[in-house]
């Protein structure tokens, strides 16, 4: 199955490094995060890629070695595993569903195909998101995650604490964690350049009940802050992403 990974964004709330590199460049360890994100993949036998560039997109093509042109596939080692790569540049300024929707001539009609953000780390089983995308027969199917809370939780009874709970994981609210699985004719709710992935075709899919929620409850972490990479550099710190 082929995997869309979007990787053009500006990353602006991490400027500190997305000034000299495009946010899935930003390293944790001694590898790139859009690197990581392939090994998920990988470790899961999904090993043809497809990267849509955007934002300083020669510091991605300048690392695969093996890169000769855009748009032409070409192989690449990652971890002993032999995958293939298409770069494909998608524009500047491009948003979320432009730069997916570009990527649609890659695309046979008739089989689904996964996508993902490139800035999201996760343990998330990708066969059982496959199997649980087969089984509703849906249009799209969208990794649905619990995210730490940002502040510790206290619990009050008049002004008793009842629970105190440092920084405890969202109880209730789901949100988009990325790792998506779709049918091909998800593009067609995609208009262009402009479209926002997670406003007018997410949207429409929901409305129509053509967007299925795969339950996450596992390990998921989104670099869109300098905190937010050095909780990454901590985590891999110690355990390298073991889960791989």
């Amino acid at each position: 199955m082929k995997v869309i990974l979007l990787a053009g964004g500006l990353g602006t709330r991490l400027a500190e490094h997305t000034n000299t590199v495009p946010k899935p460049m930003v390293k944790i360890g001694n590898k790139p995060l859009l690197v990581h994100i392939m090994e998920q993949y990988l470790k899961y036998n999904y090993n043809d890629f497809y990267i849509a560039l955007g934002y300083k997109s020669h510091v991605v093509t300048k690392y695969f070695k093996n890169f000769k042109n855009l748009n032409k596939k070409f192989h690449h080692k990652i971890n002993n595993k032999i995958c293939t790569i298409t770069l494909i540049y998608t524009g500047a300024k491009t948003f979320t569903g432009g730069r997916l929707r570009r990527v649609k001539k890659f695309i046979n009609r008739e089989e689904n195909f996964m996508f993902t953000y490139g800035d999201g780390i996760s343990n998330v089983n990708l066969k059982s998101l496959e199997r649980f995308h087969k089984k509703h027969n849906r249009l799209v199917s969208v990794t649905a995650v619990r995210p730490p809370a940002r502040f510790g939780e206290i619990l009050l009874k008049k002004n008793k604490v009842i629970s105190f709970k440092e920084k405890p994981q969202v109880t209730e609210g789901w949100i988009n964690g990325g790792f998506f699985i779709a049918k091909y004719d998800f593009f067609d709710l995609i208009k262009g350049d402009t479209t926002i992935l997670e406003k007018e075709p997410l949207e429409k899919a929901s409305l129509s009940e053509q967007l299925y929620a795969f339950k996450h409850k596992g390990f998921w972490k989104c670099m869109d802050t300098k905190r937010d990479k050095e909780v990454l550099e901590k985590i891999y710190k110690k355990s390298k992403f073991k889960w791989k």
